[in-house]
């Protein structure tokens, strides 16, 4: 069943891209499409999600130590090396960490794949936009359930040229199709770090497959930790690989693409930058603190970069106007407190704060997504007021998720931030 987790956001990804090359692209009517198109994808996402939940409850089934579910699709790369055969394969890994996350993506996927009907029933392309939703979702659950370093690495581009293609989405406004632009190119400038990084654990410890690289550290194995822990050669693979997630997850000093992201449609601020794309410098982070904890020179280093964007950011977000990039900043603030957490040690508190922030801050996009619809297309919060009796609905929803992030009891984010 593990294969069916990314399976079917490809199969939705596949059907409205062929909707949308064959038959949408000719018909007068993109409100239904929208509906048609947008039913397709928000089912295959469903789909994923009750997939994510079974083996979820399977997992907290088993015991404590077997709580692990790998798939091996098929073998893609063989290369012999002086050390030996390298061979990479296509392998799905479920534990306690990647089901935390795949339920997240599918989760707060479905709803905001749900509530894109609506909001792009005037646009004149629906099934392209839902296709790329599907392709993105599909990117992330490979990131998230990659067994080896290589099958994340594709996940994560996967994520980044999906982010590229929706944020610039509306690429006839220039202005929307140069962010799309520099989203892309500031997260290449993260990825060569990661790449490097991917290098060094390869030459000095032979294996980039996750299980395998945790026995060889257990046990001792490898050139990196020739000169006991902390070695200079494993603070300097934890930090190449820091600068993949200071782009992915937008840190100090390549936040700088995340607020201009806005420019694409709401929902995907809602879904790439609150809920998932931005939150897989955490899952690196996370995934490897077996390496991390190696080297109290990089936890400190992402402590630091964490707190300093935590600060930094917050302090932008006061005098923004844009009721979007004013969410946008307040992410990236909230990023900073995911890798402060990480980097203290408290990698569980970390992930916490990933799920929590991925509902509240998707409702507060959504929500500004409600307001940007009923003002048309104004986003200009100088412009906006008195809006609780117009949209009730809409006041109490974005209510509940400022209450949350503001950490007001009994809310997530109470529990959380403490």
């Amino acid at each position: 069943m593990l294969v069916l987790i990314p399976l079917f956001p490809l199969i939705g990804f596949l059907i409205n891209g062929i909707w949308y090359a064959f038959f949408q692209s000719r018909q007068g009517q993109p409100k239904a499409g929208a509906v048609i198109t947008g039913t397709i994808a928000t089912l295959s996402i469903f789909m994923s999600f009750l997939v994510s939940v079974l083996l979820f409850l399977q997992l907290k089934g088993a015991p404590t130590e077997g709580r692990v579910i790998e798939q091996t699709l098929f073998h893609w790369i063989t290369i012999a090396t002086s050390s030996g055969a390298f061979d990479l394969q296509v392998a799905l890994r479920l534990d306690a960490l990647a089901s935390v996350f795949t339920l997240v993506v599918t989760g707060v996927g479905f709803l905001i794949h749900f509530y894109s009907i609506g909001y792009m029933g005037h646009d004149p392309s629906p099934g392209k936009f839902f296709a790329y939703l599907n392709l993105f979702c599909f990117a992330m659950l490979v990131l998230v359930l990659g067994s080896s370093l290589p099958i994340l690495f594709l996940g994560w581009e996967g994520v980044g040229l999906c982010s590229y293609l929706l944020i610039g989405y509306w690429y006839d406004d220039i202005e929307k199709a140069r962010a799309g632009k520099k989203a892309f190119v500031v997260n290449r400038i993260g990825d060569f770090g990661f790449l490097l990084g991917m290098f060094l654990i390869f030459q000095n410890f032979g294996t980039l497959d996750f299980s395998k690289l945790y026995d060889a550290i257990a046990q001792g194995h490898g050139a990196g930790l020739a000169g006991g822990a902390g070695s200079a050669l494993i603070t300097t693979i934890c930090i190449l690989l820091f600068v993949g997630c200071m782009g992915k997850s937008a840190q100090i000093p390549l936040y700088v693409w995340l607020p201009d992201a806005m420019a694409g449609p709401t929902p995907v601020s809602a879904l790439i930058h609150a809920a998932t794309m931005v939150t897989s410098g955490i899952y690196l982070v996370s995934r490897l603190s077996f390496i991390y904890s190696l080297s109290p020179v990089a936890l400190h280093f992402v402590a630091i970069i964490g707190a300093l964007t935590a600060f930094f950011a917050a302090t932008i977000a006061i005098v923004q106007q844009d009721i979007k990039r004013v969410l946008a900043y307040s992410t990236v603030s909230q990023l900073g407190y995911m890798f402060l957490g990480c980097g203290v040690g408290a990698f569980s508190a970390g992930v916490t704060h990933v799920v929590t922030h991925a509902f509240f801050k998707a409702l507060l996009f959504l929500g500004a997504g409600s307001v940007i619809h009923g003002l048309h297309e104004e986003q200009n919060i100088f412009k906006m007021g008195g809006l609780k009796s117009k949209m009730p609905r809409t006041f109490l929803t974005f209510a509940a998720g400022w209450l949350a992030i503001c950490g007001i009891p009994p809310f997530c984010g109470f529990f959380s931030k403490d």
